[in-house]
């Protein structure tokens, strides 16, 4: 499905629309309508089950989301949170120079220096995307964080959060004290970030606020243990840097194992291995459309020591888009807000180590991925148009429709509340016949419903009490007793945790 397909059925069925609508929308802003924000509830839902059931020791927190200016200044991001900017001089928009460029670089400019970058346009005669008219120049680098004013005074100056992983260090020398004094120490933060994007673009991958879900896992560079074991049958599809800068453009399908003999260290590839098979396994996409690019030295920020971005190949965007990654940040994070905050963030392990911790960090774009799975789980098929969502994601786990309104209804309406009671997330549907009401779930993902008829309602008939449940996607019916629904459904609606015993931790 094409890119403005698919946000014409999103929009159409109040998952999203542009915000401040109706007064022509706001680049870069989106807001979320009732099936929109079920959607993602779900896969922040999914995403906590996965990563925190990874160890009893990573815990959420959530930080504001407003940083004083001290901190964004220790953390480097006052200095270096920039994007290159394409500029064109005869109609006067402006550009993210990775995407003019994409095309002959598809891995990105990160790294690069501005004269670099503006070589690239002129070596490959780069016109204005807007007018066509004119070579694109490059110039300052644009500076992405927005500033608020903060206080009474209006002299202090704050900024919104760029990124929700500043919180997590923030939060490290509070958190050791409630926790168990142990590391690993993972905290993991869904919330909102905000940037002030050149050029927004491609709808809900490149916004100006977002929200990210990321776990930061402080650890002691010596000894970080993980269930290896679990893991270590998997294979992953990875594409090299290396491979790249001779032209290779193919996925090596890649053993973990044979990934740590090659000089990766263990936990990482573990957590890596976790990503793809959370992309995989609880989201459904596909194996052969998720990829992990390595990122090179001179294309990862200078702090990352490893970074695999995990891409996606999604139709309405024209190729892979990266929906997430794992750094390996060294100890540059707390080393910052150490020196910066005059507060030594060093701590006494039960061997009586002093040790500044490490980061590895997992990050995850909800929207972004909210996205893809209506990209790689929205099909029409012939006059049928289904969103095959799994049933943990789905907006709406069960519909209920009464054959007859008027027979049917009250009887139905009573089976909703009874539903709800039971905690499942159930909506009525009464309008148009039965197969435009089945439509009508189908397009917004519901994964099943049940159809209230005579049978139901008939005080002396032998299936009183009795509904006809019909699964989405095979479309096939079965006659249930209403009292089984919860225990049928139970585990079809519940987040998938990974396949593993945490790791145990001295």
């Amino acid at each position: 499905m094409k890119l403005d397909e698919l946000f014409a059925l999103l929009r159409r069925r109040g998952f999203l629309w542009p915000s401040s609508e109706i007064y022509g929308g706001a680049q870069g802003l989106y807001d979320y309508g009732p099936l929109g924000v079920a959607l993602k509830r779900r896969l922040e839902d999914a995403w906590s089950a996965w990563f925190l059931g990874l160890s009893d020791d990573y815990y959420p927190i959530q930080p504001s989301e407003l940083l004083p200016e001290p901190v964004v200044r220790a953390s480097g991001h006052l200095e270096n949170f920039t994007d290159p900017e394409a500029l064109c001089g005869h109609c006067h928009h402006a550009f993210r120079a990775e995407t003019v460029l994409e095309k002959v670089r598809p891995e990105g400019v990160d790294g690069l220096a501005p004269s670099a970058i503006a070589e690239l346009i002129a070596q490959h005669h780069v016109l204005c995307p807007s007018c066509g008219q004119a070579a694109l120049t490059v110039p300052a680098p644009f500076h992405l964080m927005f500033g608020v004013d903060f206080g009474v005074t209006g002299r202090e100056r704050a900024y919104l959060a760029p990124e929700t992983a500043q919180g997590s260090y923030l939060a490290f020398a509070r958190m050791w004290d409630v926790g168990r004094k142990t590391l690993p120490l993972g905290l993991a933060v869904i919330g909102r970030a905000y940037r002030n994007e050149i050029a927004p673009r491609q709808v809900l991958f490149r916004m100006r606020a977002f929200t990210q879900a990321e776990l930061q896992i402080f650890f002691d560079p010596a000894s970080f243990p993980v269930p290896f074991a679990d893991v270590r049958d998997e294979r992953l599809p990875l594409l090299w840097a290396a491979r790249r800068a001779e032209g290779a453009t193919d996925i090596e399908w890649t053993s973990v194992t044979d990934l740590v003999a090659g000089g990766l260290p263990e936990f990482y590839v573990y957590h890596l291995a976790q990503l793809f098979r959370f992309l995989r396994d609880a989201l459904g996409y596909p194996a052969e459309r998720i990829r992990l690019f390595e990122k090179s030295e001179s294309e990862r920020a200078f702090y990352n020591r490893i970074q695999f971005d995990a891409e996606v190949r999604l139709d309405s965007l024209g190729g892979f888009r990266e929906v997430g990654a794992v750094h390996y940040r060294g100890d540059y994070d707390l080393g910052r807000h150490s020196k910066g905050s005059g507060r030594d963030l060093t701590v006494t392990l039960t061997d009586g180590r002093r040790v500044l911790p490490h980061v590895l960090e997992i990050t995850f774009g909800v929207d972004r991925n909210l996205w893809a799975l209506a990209d790689l789980h929205l099909a029409v098929e012939g006059e049928r148009t289904v969103f095959r969502l799994p049933p943990y994601l789905a907006p709406i786990a069960l519909g209920v429709l009464p054959l007859l309104k008027k027979d049917h209804g009250p009887y139905a309406r009573s089976l909703l509340d009874r539903l709800r009671r039971a905690g499942i997330a159930a909506a009525y549907d009464s309008s148009a016949s039965i197969g435009r009401r089945y439509a009508r779930m189908d397009e917004a993902g519901v994964p099943f419903c049940v159809t209230v008829d005579g049978e139901s309602v008939d005080p002396a008939g032998p299936t009183r009490d009795t509904v006809t449940l019909r699964e989405r996607d095979s479309r096939a019916q079965e006659r249930v007793a209403i009292a089984e629904i919860p225990a049928r459904l139970a585990d079809r609606l519940r987040p998938p945790r990974p396949v593993t015993a945490p790791a145990e931790i001295a």
